[in-house]
Order: structure tokens, then C-alpha cells, then sequence
């Protein structure tokens, strides 16, 4: 998964239901996987997921959602960047898409 941005990891994350998305060529591709696996477009938020330093980034241009009362790329509500709301940030959803990396 490294190999296309070399220092990061694309991911859409579902936070009502506690799972990840994650390698997809932009975030779009892991959030796809997460609705077509029954999430909700407002509970699914994109990040990035730094191996190097093990930091997940909730930072997107696409996490911009006045409606939900996020006005920046970065999630303004700290609760749901907390470290329970990514139990394993470093997993993959694979079996979702029917594929293995």
C-alpha cells in the first residue's frame, strides 16, 4: 500500500461502526468499499495513516461538511479522532473487495 505514496496510507473510516477502509488510490476508493459494505456516508470520514510514526491523520479536503457542522479539512470534533474510534488503524478491509494485497 505504500508504494504509491511512499509515506502514507489513504483511508475512509467509518466511526459509528468502528472500521477502516484503507490503500484505495484516493480516498473515494476506501469509502466506496466502506458503503458498499452498509456504512453511512455521514458516519465515514477520510484520513491518513502514517506508518512511520504510527499517527492517524484526520486531515481531507473531502471532510469539509457544513451540514455536520465541520467547517475544515482536519475534524474539528476531537471525541471522534479519538484512539477508541480506530481500534486497529493499520488493517485493511481487503476481504470487503474480494481481494488480498
Amino acid at each position: 500500500m505504500l508504494v504509491q505514496f511512499q509515506s502514507f496510507i489513504k483511508l475512509a473510516v467509518d466511526l459509528r461502526r468502528d472500521i477502516l477502509a484503507g490503500g484505495g488510490e484516493g480516498h473515494a476508493d476506501c469509502e466506496e468499499l466502506l458503503l458498499d459494505d452498509g456504512s453511512c456516508q455521514a458516519d465515514t470520514w477520510r484520513a491518513d495513516w502514517i506508518p512511520e510514526s504510527q499517527v492517524v491523520e484526520f486531515e481531507a479536503l473531502i471532510n469539509i461538511r457544513p451540514r455536520q457542522g465541520n467547517r475544515s479539512m482536519v475534524i474539528e470534533d476531537r471525541s471522534l479522532r479519538t484512539p477508541s474510534s480506530l481500534r486497529t488503524p493499520y488493517e485493511d478491509m481487503t476481504h470487503l473487495s474480494g481481494r488480498r494485497r
